[in-house]
């Protein structure tokens, strides 16, 4: 829907929106992100491995720039654009996290960013995102075309679309993420993990997880998470083909994709063990566990890798004693929000 002409003077096969990023490209986005990105803790709870029988180191992307994983892909993404790229800012869609994530990066960089954001977004990300330099154009994602709104704005302006998802740029900055995770362990004398749990929305994360893994750990096994109402990656997989669905229903408004990227689908289906899905009740149970037993606040999004491995470790899927990376997406959602889905209220 949007001119995704970017480089015009490169090869078409440099184009990010159509070139699969490598591991490579991690290592690059590491190097751009490093002093600029939080080098977010891997937290253990006692309690966690003696409830699972599973030791689980959870990558804290809740303590990232922004409150989420989301500012790695896109302050890369900020950074590889060229100054004529620069020149006329940039806009993206988002329901919140990504649209931090560019604002921040661009307020960074000295750009302007425009986010097209649905109107039911969280308050605290609408919020944050003013805060962050971010100039928020709202529409109704139950009933307008958030494409047709992001080709007028760049029509008028020029500006250039930074994806969510399905970016070259966005998925290798995403992918250190796993990259630092599987480092971490191994400097705590853990050695390598026999899991990584994701959370799936676009598949972005996912699939740069997947491809770190794929480089620097190839036994360890990734799996995806989204929630019960929205599983287009899950269908997708099994199908062999993107499948397309309604906008789901969820507290794992991170989550409400409509569909996964050409990209992402792309590594997915080759890098990644399968995806598992875990209802609304599931999340808010883990959410629960975070704030008392961990001392974190994480959104629902946030929750499903947690969720997952739960699941599969109650089916024996996950063997006790295994070695389990759980991604913390992020801790972004409103208080009384919050509050209100931990109390039932």
């Amino acid at each position: 829907a949007y001119n995704t002409s970017t480089r015009q003077e490169m090869p078409a096969t440099d184009d990010p929106y159509t070139t699969l990023p490598t591991y490579d490209d991690i290592v690059a986005a590491a190097r751009t992100l490093d002093g600029v990105a939080n080098k977010t803790p891997v937290e253990t709870s006692r309690t966690l491995n003696e409830q699972l029988g599973v030791k689980v180191f959870c990558k804290a992307e809740n303590k990232q720039r922004t409150g989420s994983f989301k500012f790695r892909g896109g302050y890369n993404s900020i950074a590889n654009l060229t100054p004529e790229q620069k020149a006329k800012g940039v806009f993206s869609v988002s329901s919140g996290n990504h649209a931090q994530a560019v604002s921040l990066s661009s307020k960074l960089v000295g750009l302007q960013a425009t986010i097209i954001m649905p109107k039911d977004a969280p308050k605290s990300k609408l919020e944050a995102t003013k805060g962050y330099g971010g100039n928020i154009v709202l529409y109704d994602r139950y009933s307008e075309d958030r494409a047709a709104v992001g080709s007028a704005y760049q029509e008028r302006t020029g500006a250039t679309f930074i994806p969510p998802y399905d970016y070259k740029f966005v998925i290798a900055g995403q992918g250190t993420a796993g990259k630092e995770l599987i480092e971490q362990v191994a400097e705590m004398g853990e050695g390598d993990l026999d899991y990584i749990f994701v959370c799936t929305g676009g598949g972005g994360l996912l699939s740069g997880i997947s491809l770190a893994a794929a480089a620097l750990s190839p036994g360890t096994k990734v799996i995806g998470v989204e929630p019960e109402a929205g599983n287009d990656a899950q269908m997708s997989l099994a199908q062999n083909k993107i499948v397309p669905i309604d906008t789901p229903k969820t507290i794992a408004d991170g989550a409400q994709t409509t569909k996964i990227g050409n990209l992402t689908f792309a590594i997915m289906k080759e890098k990644v063990e399968k995806i598992i899905t875990v209802s609304d009740d599931e999340l808010v149970d883990v959410m629960r566990f975070f704030a008392e037993r961990m001392k974190m606040v994480v959104e629902p999004t946030g929750c499903l890798a947690l969720a997952g491995l739960k699941k599969l470790v109650a089916s024996k899927e996950v063997p006790a004693g295994s070695k389990c990376g759980v991604i913390i997406t992020g801790g972004n959602v409103d208080l009384d929000r919050f509050s209100r889905l931990l109390t039932g209220l």
